[in-house]
Order: structure tokens, then C-alpha cells, then sequence
């Protein structure tokens, strides 16, 4: 892990851009259904299922984020594997992978993510399973992390950090004039290889996520 970490610094110029969304409604419905979906699915509703899924619609509009780079080459990858950073008992990190992301809603994704990270957990995963990741996802914010800046999974050329969900204070327009009100906010960092993704598309994928947040259809969680 170490070497992979150190060889894709050498290999990718760094950039990273940041960017806020407001998911109290997640965190509302989510609050709401989470009992009633361990009982219909058997499993835990987290947060996780819900942002790979907002990534997987983004990538779908900006596909570069979904390459890798072999010399001077771009290779476009037709289907979406997920890698999900998971920390192991002993302060280690692996990264299982989800396949064909793209043909799974989100009660796919959090059984799928969910599975992964116990079978990660308890030593379970087979081979194939930690390679082949086109797109990687890490979460600090499980340990209290506002944000990161993530080492990229080479040969992928971006990876999503996503920080702790906090309450906060937030002003917000309405037809009376500015208001402040307290939200639940989330900050995602992107980190990409400067090689083949500028500021302008990192950011602008960053956008879509949020607004696939912003916008998020809670009966997809009941």
C-alpha cells in the first residue's frame, strides 16, 4: 500500500477542489427509514449507498472522471466499479471494489458496499475483488474529518473524499429576505490527476454531486 500510495504521487500532479452541499433532507430521511429498511432489506442504511449512487449519475455526465492513463493513452472505461475505502481492525486501509456500479440502484449499492466492507473486515475478500476500481470513494468523516485530501487509486485519475456531516449554521435566500437557519452539511474534496482533468471539469463534476444530493428522492430509501 505504501509503494502504490508513493508511486501515484510520482505519477499524477495532485489538484484538489472542494465543495459544500446541504443534505439535511438525506439526513432527515435517512433518520426516518433507517429502522424500516434494515427490516424490509436487512441491512444498515447509511450514507454511503446514497453518495455512490449521486457519483455514479455524475460520472454518467462527465465521463472523463471514469479514465485511466496508460502513457500518452486515455482509456475509457465502459462500466463504473466503485472502489470504497475501508479501515481494517488493525489501522489498516484496503479498497474493495463494487462492479458495474451502473446497473445498481441504491438498495443494490448498500448491500453490495455493505457486504464488501464486513467480508474486508474479517479477512474474507477474494482476489479480483480489491482490483479493477475506475473511480474511488474514501470516507474520513466516519472519524470526525471536516475533509481530506485523498491520495488518487492509481490507475484511476480521481478520488471523492467525503468529510463528517455537521450542523451548522447556513444563510439562506427566500422571498422575505436572508435567513439563517441550521443545516446538516457535507464537504466532498476531489482530488484528480491535473494530466487529463482541469479545475473547471473537477469542479463542475464536484456541482453535479451536489446537486444530486441536494435533489435526492427520498422514496428511493423507503
Amino acid at each position: 500500500i505504501a509503494e502504490h500510495m508513493v508511486h501515484s504521487q510520482k505519477t499524477s500532479p495532485h489538484v484538489y477542489s472542494t465543495i459544500e452541499a446541504d443534505v439535511t433532507n438525506i439526513v432527515d430521511s435517512r433518520n426516518t427509514n433507517k429502522d424500516s429498511f434494515h427490516d424490509k432489506y436487512g441491512i444498515k442504511l447509511t450514507y454511503t449507498p446514497i453518495i455512490l449512487d449521486a457519483c455514479i449519475k455524475a460520472i454518467k455526465d462527465f465521463p472523463l472522471i471514469n479514465t485511466s492513463l496508460e502513457n500518452d493513452k486515455i482509456i475509457h472505461h465502459n462500466n463504473i466499479n466503485l472502489g470504497v475505502a475501508v479501515a481494517l481492525p488493525d489501522n489498516n486501509l484496503i479498497v474493495p471494489v463494487i462492479k458495474t456500479c451502473e446497473e445498481k440502484n441504491i438498495i443494490g449499492l448498500a448491500r453490495s458496499s455493505s457486504d464488501l466492507a464486513l467480508r474486508a473486515r474479517n479477512n474474507n475478500l477474494e482476489a479480483d475483488e480489491i482490483f479493477g476500481s475506475t473511480f474511488t470513494v474514501t470516507n474520513p468523516g466516519i472519524f470526525g474529518s471536516l475533509f481530506g485530501m485523498a491520495i488518487i487509486n492509481q490507475p484511476n485519475v480521481a478520488i471523492l473524499s467525503i468529510g463528517a456531516i455537521t450542523k451548522k449554521p447556513v444563510v439562506k435566500e427566500t422571498e422575505y429576505g436572508d435567513i439563517v437557519v441550521v443545516r446538516s452539511m457535507l464537504y466532498l474534496t476531489l482530488g484528480y490527476d491535473h494530466r487529463i482533468i482541469d479545475g473547471a471539469y473537477g469542479t463542475k463534476f464536484l456541482a453535479r454531486i451536489v446537486s444530486e444530493l441536494e435533489n435526492f428522492d427520498t422514496n428511493e430509501i423507503k
